[in-house]
């Protein structure tokens, strides 16, 4: 039976309808294995070659780069000096666009994130780390969204795995609401939602798709697309550049292995997946739980969806979390 299921963070409603679909596995469309793009057209091969030089930021070195920071070179907001300046436009409210808009290259052309080795995928994630740290050292910075398109159907114009790292001078909507719903619970229970939610997954381990000592992937309750996948640090932390290395190697951990599961189970689908935490330098949102959330490219919307904002999922997380465990 169809269930609406009201997310309890943001407050937005779902429609659960499993129904709808046969089996979760019809959705799965046998796709073609992906097609790399020639190394020699591609932009990331040779950073000063194709006008990338200098990173912003580089590991191991500048020359022998394993993970390097550059700014894009077709950004959606430039950086200025000073901050952002509010307009009116008639009645509208504008803000000039102002902000860093950075990715961040991994080396090998064909490796996304969940085929790195565990010793990249968390120089990766420190290497974030220390750039968002950077950006919070500019008063004139709000909140900093990292983000990883893999396919042309997740929005991704280039085959080589990049990572976007977008700084804007306001709190993105979407994050708006999470944390606005994150506050009003804190206030009226006096804990984290999102710790509350995860001792609720934990003891009932239905949605759980992998955990360890500091990390876990779920099949969230209330999931807006088959197949969502979100991955927590365990212990509460509210900020991404300010989890201690141990946590942040365990959440490498789980993220690498959930991507490696979606690859597997889910015939490699296109995906999305970015970074939800709190506003830079801001400690009034401690109450906050940062999280990585992975969207795969299995439906679409429509018209129902567009017109009112409530997504129908057709496949039940507790089965979606099944299969990404490989049936167990």
């Amino acid at each position: 039976m169809s269930e609406l299921r009201q997310d309890l963070v943001s407050g937005d409603w779902i429609i659960m309808a499993p129904e709808r679909a046969k089996r979760p596995h019809d959705l799965l469309k046998k796709r073609k294995p992906r097609k790399p793009s020639p190394k020699q057209s591609c932009p990331f091969e040779n950073l000063e070659k194709s006008g990338n030089w200098p990173p912003i930021l580089s590991y191991p070195s500048d020359k022998k780069w394993e993970v390097a920071i550059i700014p894009n070179k077709y950004p959606a907001l430039r950086h200025f000096p000073g901050c952002s300046v509010s307009l009116r436009h008639g009645p509208h409210d504008v803000k000039s666009g102002s902000g860093d808009h950075d990715l961040v290259i991994t080396r090998d052309h064909n490796k996304n994130l969940g085929d790195l080795s565990r010793g990249q995928a968390v120089r990766l994630l420190t290497t974030l780390q220390k750039r968002y740290r950077m950006l919070s050292k500019d008063p004139c910075n709000v909140y900093t969204s990292t983000f990883f398109n893999w396919g042309g159907g997740a929005g991704a114009t280039i085959y080589h795995p990049h990572y976007q790292v977008l700084t804007l001078p306001i709190i993105p909507p979407d994050v708006g609401h999470s944390l606005d719903g994150s506050r009003s619970y804190f206030q009226k229970h006096r804990k984290c939602v999102h710790c509350i939610m995860l001792d609720f997954d934990v003891k009932e381990k239905k949605r759980v798709i992998e955990k360890n000592r500091f990390a876990i992937s779920i099949a969230p309750f209330v999931s807006r697309v088959p197949f969502e996948t979100r991955v927590f640090p365990l212990r509460h932390r509210y900020g991404f550049e300010r989890t201690p290395l141990r946590e942040i190697e365990a959440v490498a951990s789980v993220l690498q292995s959930s991507l490696r599961r979606i690859k597997k189970y889910l015939k490699d689908p296109d995906l999305n997946f970015f970074i939800h935490t709190a506003p830079l330098k801001d400690h009034r949102y401690n109450y906050y739980h940062w999280h990585i959330e992975v969207i795969p490219k299995i439906t679409m919307f429509g018209g129902f969806e567009l017109s009112t904002g409530v997504e129908i999922n057709v496949v039940d997380p507790e089965q979606a979390a099944i299969i990404l465990r490989g049936g167990r």
